[in-house]
């Protein structure tokens, strides 16, 4: 980091010269570019001094606020893309792309009923194959049963 550089930028003239440039929807990494560092230098400054760092958010809010107004007056204008937008971001309890799923209690009750008929069927099967095989094995060897 260069000594001192910081300096320069935290005077009212140049921290004005930052909200502008985000007011005017600059990314960090051409901001950086413009004062001459690196953007990890620069994210480093915006950490360091709050000065920087307020200028920058106060910039971003008033575009942020314009743009946000642009998007609403453009939903009410019947513009569906912004309203979609809109919608999903400002309700995304009723409008986005996955609800929540909610357990139904009447569906998992109806699956359990399922499987233990299913379970129930499959241990009747093998109750009569054992008895089958018993009735076979008096039958083959009558002496067998007697025992």
């Amino acid at each position: 980091m260069a000594k001192g550089k910081y300096e320069k930028w935290l005077k009212e003239e140049n921290l004005l010269l930052l909200e502008g440039w985000a007011r005017d929807g600059l990314t960090d990494e051409q901001i950086a570019k413009n004062i001459g560092i690196t953007v990890s230098t620069f994210y480093e400054w915006k950490k360091k001094y709050s000065e920087i760092s307020e200028s920058l958010k106060k910039g971003k809010e008033v575009v942020d606020y314009e743009v946000e107004n642009a998007l609403l007056s453009s939903a009410l204008g019947g513009n569906t893309t912004a309203q979609i937008f809109w919608l999903k971001n400002r309700r995304p309890d009723k409008w986005r792309d996955k609800q929540k799923e909610e357990t139904d209690k009447t569906a998992l009750d109806k699956l359990d009923s399922i499987l233990k008929e299913i379970k129930d069927e499959r241990r009747g099967k093998q109750a009569c194959r054992i008895q089958r095989q018993d009735i076979h094995k008096v039958r083959d060897n009558p002496k067998a049963a007697q025992t």
